[in-house]
C-alpha cells in the first residue's frame, strides 16, 4: 500500500533536505514532484491542486523560511496536511447502544460477504460482542453459503436464508432472531450489482428503512483506484453512508482512493482489508498512514500486532524460561509461528522508522521467510520430548529428524548447535551476568552480526540504536553489509576501481 507514492516523495523531500535554505523557487520545485506523485498514485486533480496549495500557503511562512531545519519543516507540513487528507482523526464504528446494527452496501466482487466475517471477528475478538450474520445477498450465486461456511470458521450464528426469500423480510425477520440467540451485534450482507442501477438502491433503501442500521460502510476495491470514490460519492448521496472500506489493500493499490475518499465524500475511511484471512482487517489511523506514505515508519501498529499475538501473562512465563534456561525447541518453534501471525519481515520493515528502504537493500540475497521455514521444518520432524529436551537427540535421531524434513544431517546438527548457545546467552543476559558472543541463531543467514558485537560507529541516516534493534530479528542481516562488499568501509569509488584493477591484474597473472 502506497509504496510507489512513499518511493517518489521520498526522493522529493531527499533533494530539498540538501538545501542549506528553502526559498520560493526550491520549494516549487519540490511541490511540482509532490503535486506529480500524488496524480501518478491515482488522486483526485482537484484533491491533489487544494493539497498543494496549502501545503504552499504554510511552506511560505517565515516559520518554515527561517528555519534552521527547512526541509524537516516543509516534511511536516506535508505530513500535517497528509493527516488531514486522510480524514484526521481515526474514526470508530459506533457501538454506544445495543444491538449494534451494521449495514454493509457496494457494487459486486468489492469484497462485503468477506468483510462482514472479518467485521464479525473483529467485533468478537476487539469488543466482545457477539455477532449474528445476515446473509441478505438472494442474487449472486452462492453468496449465502459463502457467508454460512465463513460463519462456521467463526464458530457465530448466521440467518438461515435462501435464496426465494425477500431481501427486505430476511433482516427484518434477522433482528429477532438475533434478539433470541443472544447476539448484540448484526451485520447484513446485502447485494451488488456490476453497475448502480435503481432497482439495487430501491432495495437497500428498504433495508435501511427496515432495519435503522447505526453504520452503512460503503465496501469498495481498492484497486478501481478514483472509480471507488465515484460509486462511494453515488452511495452516500442515496443512503448516507456512516464509513469506507478499502479492500485488497495489500495487493498493487496506488492509494489514491485512500488519499481522496474524505475530501470527494466527506466520509471517513474507517477499515482496511490487507489479506484473505478473517484477521487481515486493519483499522484505518490517519495519522499512521501519514506516517507510512512519508516512510516514517508505523510503530503503534507493529507494537499493537505483537501484543495481539501475545498475551501478558504468557510473555512473563517464556522470560521466566529463558532465565532459567529452560527455553526449548517447543517454544522456539512456537514463537516462529507467532511472528508470522505478525506478519512477513517486509512488512515488519515498513512500519519501523527509517527501515522502510531496507527491503529494496537486500536486493537478491537469501530471503529470510526461507530460512525460517527451514528451521521449522527441521523442528517440526521432531518429537514432542525432542523438542523439549534437544539433549535426547544423538546421532541416530539426528539422522530419522533430517530424513524426516528432507535436510542435510548437518543442518539439524548446526541448528541444535546453535540453539544450545543461544540458550545459555540468553540465560547469561536475562541473568545480569556479563553478555557473552552471540552465537549465529536457527535462521540467520550467514555474516550476520548481532547487537553488542561490534563497534558502535555511525552508520549514514540511520542511529546504531535502530540498526542493532533490528538485527536481533530472525532472519534479519547485518545492517552495515547492506551496501555490499568494501563499499561499507566508506572507501571512495577511486581506492575501489585501483583494487578492482589490482585483483584483475592478479588473477591474468596466475592464468599464464
Amino acid at each position: 500500500m502506497f509504496d510507489s507514492l512513499t518511493d517518489r516523495l521520498s526522493e522529493a523531500f531527499r533533494k530539498m533536505r540538501g538545501q542549506a535554505r528553502l526559498d520560493e523557487k526550491n520549494i516549487q520545485d519540490g511541490l511540482r514532484e509532490v503535486r506529480l506523485a500524488l496524480l501518478e498514485a491515482d488522486v483526485n486533480f482537484k484533491v491533489v491542486k487544494d493539497f498543494i496549495d496549502r501545503v504552499r500557503d504554510k511552506a511560505m511562512g517565515a516559520d518554515v523560511l527561517k528555519s534552521l531545519t527547512p526541509g524537516q519543516q516543509l516534511v511536516k507540513l506535508v505530513h500535517d496536511e497528509l493527516v488531514e487528507l486522510l480524514g484526521g482523526e481515526q474514526k470508530g464504528l459506533d457501538l454506544r447502544s445495543k444491538p449494534v446494527k451494521i449495514m454493509l452496501v457496494g457494487l459486486q466482487g468489492s469484497g462485503k460477504t468477506t468483510t462482514a466475517s472479518k467485521l464479525a471477528n473483529l467485533l468478537r475478538g476487539k469488543h466482545k460482542l457477539k455477532p449474528y450474520l445476515v446473509p441478505a445477498d438472494v442474487y449472486r450465486p452462492a453468496a449465502i453459503e459463502q457467508l454460512h461456511v465463513l460463519a462456521k470458521q467463526l464458530g457465530v450464528p448466521a440467518y438461515p436464508s435462501t435464496t426465494d426469500m425477500n431481501p427486505v423480510d430476511i433482516c427484518a425477520d434477522a433482528m429477532k432472531k438475533a434478539a433470541e440467540a443472544g447476539c448484540d451485534a448484526i451485520l447484513f450482507d446485502t447485494a451488488g450489482r456490476l453497475h448502480l442501477d435503481e432497482p439495487l438502491m430501491e432495495e437497500l433503501s428498504a433495508i435501511k428503512a427496515a432495519c435503522a442500521p447505526q453504520e452503512i460502510l460503503f465496501v469498495a476495491d481498492a484497486m478501481t483506484g478514483q472509480d471507488a470514490v465515484t460509486v462511494a460519492e453515488a452511495f452516500d448521496k442515496r443512503l448516507d453512508i456512516t464509513g469506507v472500506v478499502l479492500t485488497k489493500m495489500d495487493g498493487d493499490a496506488r492509494g489514491g482512493a485512500a488519499l481522496s475518499i474524505k475530501s470527494v465524500t466527506g466520509k471517513s475511511l474507517k477499515f482496511v482489508g490487507m489479506g484473505e484471512k478473517l484477521s487481515d482487517l486493519e483499522v484505518f489511523h490517519p495519522d499512521r498512514a501519514a506516517s507510512r506514505i512519508l516512510g516514517m515508519g508505523d510503530v503503534m501498529t507493529l507494537i499493537e500486532k505483537a501484543q495481539g499475538s501475545m498475551e501478558q501473562e504468557e510473555a512473563e512465563k517464556l522470560a521466566s524460561k529463558m532465565q532459567q534456561a529452560k527455553f526449548d525447541l517447543e517454544d522456539f518453534l512456537t514463537q516462529m509461528r507467532r511472528m508470522r501471525k505478525i506478519g512477513s519481515l517486509e512488512s515488519i520493515l515498513k512500519m519501523v522508522p527509517g527501515m522502510g528502504g531496507m527491503v529494496k537493500k537486500m536486493g537478491d540475497m537469501q530471503v529470510p521467510e526461507k530460512e525460517i521455514d527451514k528451521a521449522e521444518a527441521i523442528i517440526s520432524s521432531m518429537t514432542k520430548k525432542e523438542r523439549q529436551e534437544p539433549a535426547l537427540i544423538n546421532a541416530s535421531r539426528r539422522a530419522r529428524i533430517a530424513k524426516g524434513c528432507g535436510k542435510p544431517v548437518a543442518e539439524v546438527s548446526a541448528l541444535l548447535k546453535n540453539f544450545e548457545q543461544m540458550n545459555k546467552m540468553m540465560q547469561q543476559m536475562l541473568g545480569g551476568g556479563k553478555t557473552p558472543k552471540m552465537p549465529k541463531m536457527p535462521g540467520m543467514p550467514a555474516g550476520y552480526t548481532p547487537p553488542g558485537t561490534r563497534p558502535q560507529t555511525a552508520r549514514p541516516g540511520m542511529q546504531n540504536s535502530m540498526a542493532d534493534a533490528m538485527a536481533g530479528m530472525p532472519g534479519m542481516p547485518d545492517m552495515g553489509e547492506m551496501g555490499g562488499g568494501e563499499a561499507k568501509k566508506g572507501l571512495s569509488k577511486k581506492t575501489l576501481a585501483e583494487r578492482k584493477k589490482k585483483k584483475m591484474n592478479k588473477k591474468q597473472r596466475k592464468k599464464r
